[in-house]
């Protein structure tokens, strides 16, 4: 995308009233992208010259106030939630926790997606070179490396 196209998004945003927080950030905003423009904007030291305004921007990214959304509510049985509120953390409220367990659960699920994406362009690169190894040939190797491990272990171990 050129730097001087607006997206919908933003264009539909910038149409809304702003708060007066709002006016200063995006008043910056203008400001940084005028600079980018006119290549008037030097980047930090160690900086390559690209990346010149980008860290304005995405600082501004995070300050501007932006709406939240909810997550529903989960229909529990009381002992169930009695277990929840025991391993709460200090100052944890239920709120945090549950926030905090459905991130790690949607980074687990990207991860494991990744991974499994990797193994089916593995297979695909495999199937087109004929490049493949043979599973037991696989166990054996790691067969070796377990039983090399034991007998160290039991030589340290006595």
């Amino acid at each position: 995308m050129r730097h001087d196209t607006i997206r919908p998004d933003i264009a539909a945003c910038a149409a809304r009233p702003l708060r007066a927080a709002q006016t200063d950030d995006l008043a910056l905003a203008c400001d940084i992208a005028e600079k980018i423009r006119a290549g008037r904007l030097l980047p930090a030291r160690g900086e390559p010259a690209d990346h010149a305004g980008r860290r304005r921007v995405v600082q501004l990214r995070y300050t501007v106030p932006m709406k939240t959304a909810t997550i529903p509510s989960v229909r529990v049985e009381p002992d169930f939630r009695a277990e929840v509120e025991a391993v709460l953390a200090d100052g944890e409220t239920l709120s945090e926790f549950v926030e905090a367990s459905v991130r790690a659960s949607v980074e687990r699920r990207q991860v494991q997606a990744e991974f499994i994406a990797r193994g089916l362009r593995s297979r695909d690169e495999a199937r087109q070179t004929g490049d493949y190894v043979d599973a037991g040939v696989v166990l054996d190797g790691l067969q070796r490396k377990v039983d090399a491990a034991r007998v160290r272990l039991a030589k340290n171990g006595k």
